[in-house]
Formats: C-alpha cells, sequence, structure tokens
C-alpha cells in the first residue's frame, strides 16, 4: 500500500487499512508520502517486497508517479497488478476504467477485479496513463496546482482556465510517426490515451488505453468566444467536429515551439519546453479494473 497523506476519501486511512484487513491479508507493507513527488521512493520499496498487489491511493497524479516507476522497473515487477483507491481531485484514470468512486467499491475492484494490461504514454521519458499537454492545458494546470486545488477542487480548473483563454499561440510544428502534419499558431497541444478528461469532458472520442496508440489533439482557439464554441463542441459532439481543434492518432508525436511553454502530465505541472517527444509503451502495466457485469 502506497498512499497520499493529504488525500481523503471516505473514513480515510483507517477505514482502508480495515477494509484491506477484512480481506485476509496475511501481510500489509504499508507507506505514505507527504506529496506525490516522494510516491516513487516508497513504489521501489514496495516492489522489492514482491507483492501480489500493490495498491496506491491518491489522485492521478500519485498514481501517474506509480506507474511510471513500475513502467521503469524489471520485468517481473511490470506484472504487480495496481489497484487504484481514488482519492484525489480529478481521479481521470479511475474514471475512464470505471473503477468505484467510493471506499467500498474501490477496495473490491482491486482485490476481484480482473488485472487488465493498459498503455502507457511516453513524454521526453516519463510515463503518463491519462494525458499530456503544453500550452493553454499546462498553463491552467500549472497555476491549479497546490493550494488553490486544495481549497477549490475542480473548480480551480475552471478558475485558472479563465485565466489563460487570451494566452498568446505560438507556431507549433508537430510531426507524427515521423511525417509532417500541423505548422500553424497553437493555443495547446494534448496527447490521450484515454477519452474523458476533467469535468467529464470526452476530448478523444475513439481513445482506448490498450490499444497500442494515442490520440492528438491541436487547438487553435483564441478568447473566450472561441474556447466557448470548442468547449461545447466537446461536451455535446465530437471534438473532431470543431473548427479550431485538429486530431490524428499515433505512436510517436514530435512537437516544436518557437517558445517554451509548460506541459502537465496526468494533471501534474512540469517546466517550460521548446520540445516534446511523445510515445506509446504497449502493455506497460497491469491495472485491476472491475469485472464485466459487476458495478464494482
Amino acid at each position: 500500500m502506497v498512499a497520499h497523506q493529504r488525500k481523503t476519501l471516505g473514513g480515510g486511512l483507517d477505514e482502508l487499512r480495515r477494509r484491506i484487513t477484512d480481506e485476509g491479508v496475511d501481510e500489509l507493507f504499508w507507506y505514505e508520502v507527504p506529496k506525490s513527488k516522494k510516491a516513487p521512493k516508497q513504489v521501489r520499496r514496495a516492489l522489492e517486497e514482491s507483492p501480489d498487489l500493490l495498491i496506491v491511493w491518491g489522485g492521478d497524479g500519485m498514481v501517474q508517479r506509480t506507474l511510471d516507476t513500475i513502467a521503469g522497473a524489471k520485468k517481473k515487477d511490470r506484472r504487480v497488478p495496481v489497484g487504484i483507491i481514488p482519492a484525489g481531485t480529478a481521479n481521470m484514470l479511475a474514471g475512464n476504467l470505471g473503477v468505484p468512486d467510493d471506499l467500498a467499491g474501490a477496495v473490491h475492484t482491486a482485490f476481484h477485479g480482473r488485472g487488465h494490461q493498459l498503455d502507457l504514454g511516453v513524454l521526453n521519458g516519463e510515463h503518463f496513463a491519462v494525458m499530456a499537454g503544453i500550452g493553454f492545458d499546462g498553463a491552467m494546470i500549472h497555476d491549479a496546482d497546490g493550494a488553490l486545488k486544495d481549497r477549490l477542487g475542480k473548480l480551480s480548473y475552471v478558475w485558472t482556465g479563465l485565466r489563460h483563454l487570451d494566452d498568446p499561440a505560438p507556431r507549433a510544428k508537430i510531426k507524427v510517426d515521423g511525417g509532417d502534419w500541423f505548422d500553424d499558431e497553437a493555443t495547446c497541444v494534448l496527447v490521450g490515451n484515454v477519452s474523458m478528461i476533467t469535468g467529464g469532458i470526452t476530448a478523444f472520442d475513439d481513445a482506448k488505453p490498450d490499444d497500442g496508440w494515442l490520440d492528438v489533439g491541436v487547438a487553435t482557439a483564441r478568447g473566450a468566444a472561441q474556447w466557448a464554441r470548442t468547449m461545447g463542441r466537446m461536451a455535446v459532439g465530437r471534438s473532431a467536429d470543431s473548427p479550431f481543434v485538429h486530431m490524428t492518432r499515433a505512436r510517436r508525436v514530435d512537437v516544436k515551439l518557437r517558445e517554451p511553454l509548460m506541459y502537465e502530465l496526468d494533471g501534474g505541472s512540469r517546466k517550460a519546453v521548446k520540445k516534446i517527444r511523445v510515445e506509446v509503451a504497449p502493455a506497460a502495466v497491469k491495472i485491476c479494473v472491475p469485472r464485466e457485469g459487476s458495478d464494482s
């Protein structure tokens, strides 16, 4: 068990420990961290115990750090199934996989669900499970991170997003699987492994986390009116139908920007860069998901 101390769900970590014990666990190794950045060290310690199951308690950032560590571990450790207890703000990976958002259901899925092989994306050497974004998305996540997200939860993304509606759109040159694909001004570049993003919006209509592909979206919207049209199209139709969105699928994406911009991985902010390379890592980890026909 690797847990983020500041995240809450149900009766908290005390209830979690009780529910794990009720599953008849003979030997429980328990690790807590004060922030997701501290997770990799504890995940490596957990893997040294050759666990039958690794449970992670936290949000998408905590899950991302955990999966990145596992994907970079020895082959035998990459086969360890991971159970997710969605105790974060958005919990986008859990939501896309159908993991229950209540403590009892999530624990049941971890112990009695099925292990499903999941693709990951790899951006500049770091794995992600949900999506990566640079530009508008990266700036929004950067500003929402920390105390603001703790206070406002999901509303922090709305608040910071409004502040970046008129951000400049630098020129972006994008290659897809080695070929030229996009060369124009862009406000945001997203690479997704799943379909649904923050707020339950379907950004990548056909994305599947186990098909060996990544979905790529470039937004050119500027200002409140164009962004409203874009988000409205995402909410009620297909994202690709928006005149301010360009979409494709790829196994490798190379983005070169005229100026450095912030980027994010699964809701975690990273430093500004001018270049990113994103590749798919097929069947990189095993995640516990509900069995078909089951609610948990």
